[in-house]
């Protein structure tokens, strides 16, 4: 993988396992764990909506010299396979644990768990405004003026 926006696949699979790690804890443990279980998701779905939206904000800014649509942004159109690979990756356990979470305890705070994956789909579209290609930005068609 390139190094270019390695931090932020690094962090998104860092991420991911600490979601893991406080999700499998909440399910063994319930007691004592499950608050831990439910501040790691929280945390994660309040970081990633943070991230979803500064990558928006970013990929705002390069709208004005590239084509950016915000399927392409978050989906990863213009990344590498190997970068597509990382995070779609770290997204998939994220959402496989997050569900499975939900399954083995539901209606309980372990259920909490399915807020989590915002936060790997805030890195895919952070990763994209940063360091994706797109294509530039057609001109506008000039507007004819209106006749009276």
């Amino acid at each position: 993988m390139s190094e270019k926006g390695a931090g932020i696949v690094r962090a998104s699979w860092a991420g991911t396992v600490l979601f893991g790690v406080g999700a499998v804890a909440g399910i063994v443990a319930p007691g004592p764990l499950q608050w831990l279980g439910f501040a790691v998701s929280l945390a994660l779905f309040v970081v990633g909506c943070v991230v979803f939206v500064w990558a928006f904000a970013l990929a705002v800014t390069r709208s004005r010299t590239d084509e950016i649509v915000v399927s392409s942004l978050y989906l990863l159109a213009g990344a590498p396979v190997p970068v597509r690979v990382q995070l779609f990756g770290s997204l998939a356990v994220e959402v496989v644990v997050a569900f499975g979470t939900a399954a083995a305890r539901p209606y309980t705070i372990a259920a909490t768990a399915i807020l989590a994956p915002v936060y790997g789909l805030g890195l895919c579209g952070l990763w994209a405004a940063r360091y994706g290609t797109f294509p530039p930005r057609k001109p506008t068609p000039k507007r004819k003026p209106k006749r009276k």
